[in-house]
């Protein structure tokens, strides 16, 4: 066997559920290994994703048995959830798909964020629960920066009575489902001076947030604790139970007890 061939013989398949920050970190580390061949999937909500130093693949898999079906059919040795803490179907999906194919599953997954005695946080367990308390405990109109994406904004028709600003990556495809918005088109990182002057340009009175956790995208939370704004802020969605790490080093850790047939402890890292 030639020395390529031994390479090759060696060469660990690993499949990245990517859309974050951490994501991409983990790509750009995971680049450099001989020994993986990496493949980093993207669900397809932003039109431009960013290069990344890895093959791509964008969309979804077809539920549960799609992606199990792809985990078996691309011999995939390890699959890697670093996908968005909110995005909890794909997480559920991908731990069920795990099971299923056989395959170790380990999610990078940033910790939440803690409120500290500054902070004016209004704790709701989801986006229903944020709607409805601006529906029914804010009536008097506010300027209402949703900081929560796109998909979910019609959750607050129901609180038609709010300006609301929204921040998105790509310019929306068709009218969003609010009566009285503006839209900002913006890709981050962004900062808390930069953030604070915005709210104060727009004069914003209160924050809706999810508890996304991490650097990337606490300079909305930074800001409204230098302003003394409320946050109301969205508790994350519950998620199957599977093995845990929290930076690209513990996943890289985590990878690194693979015996050759690709098999990991499951509890590493955790």
């Amino acid at each position: 066997m030639i020395a390529s061939e031994r390479r090759s013989a060696k060469t660990r398949n690993i499949l990245l559920l990517g859309g974050t920050g951490e994501a991409s970190a983990l790509a750009q580390a995971l680049a450099a290994r001989v020994d993986l061949s990496v493949t980093l999937s993207y669900a397809g909500r932003v039109a431009q994703p960013k290069a990344q130093p890895v093959a791509i693949r964008v969309g979804g898999f077809g539920g549960i048995a799609g992606l199990r079906d792809y985990l078996q059919a691309q011999a995939i040795d390890a699959v890697i959830d670093a996908t968005h803490p909110f995005a909890a179907q794909m997480s559920a999906n991908a731990v069920a798909a795990c099971a299923g194919a056989g395959v170790p599953l380990v999610a990078l997954e940033r910790p939440a964020w803690q409120a500290m005695p500054a902070d004016r946080w209004i704790d709701v367990a989801d986006l229903e629960g944020a709607a409805e308390y601006l529906a029914q405990s804010e009536a008097t109109p506010r300027n209402v920066f949703l900081a929560i994406g796109r998909l979910h904004l019609h959750h607050f028709a129901r609180a038609p009575q709010h300006r609301y600003t929204v921040r998105l990556i790509d310019e929306p495809g068709e009218a969003l489902p609010l009566p009285q918005v503006a839209v900002l088109i913006a890709r981050g990182p962004f900062t808390m001076e930069g953030d604070a002057a915005l709210m104060r340009e727009r004069g914003i009175e209160m924050i809706v947030a999810k508890n996304s956790g991490g650097a990337g995208a606490f300079a909305k939370i930074a800001a409204a604790r230098s302003l003394g704004l409320p946050v109301i802020m969205i508790a994350r969605p519950d998620i199957p139970a599977r093995a845990r790490c929290e930076s690209v080093a513990q996943v890289i850790a985590w990878l690194d007890h693979a015996a050759p047939s690709g098999g990991i402890p499951a509890q590493r890292g955790v």
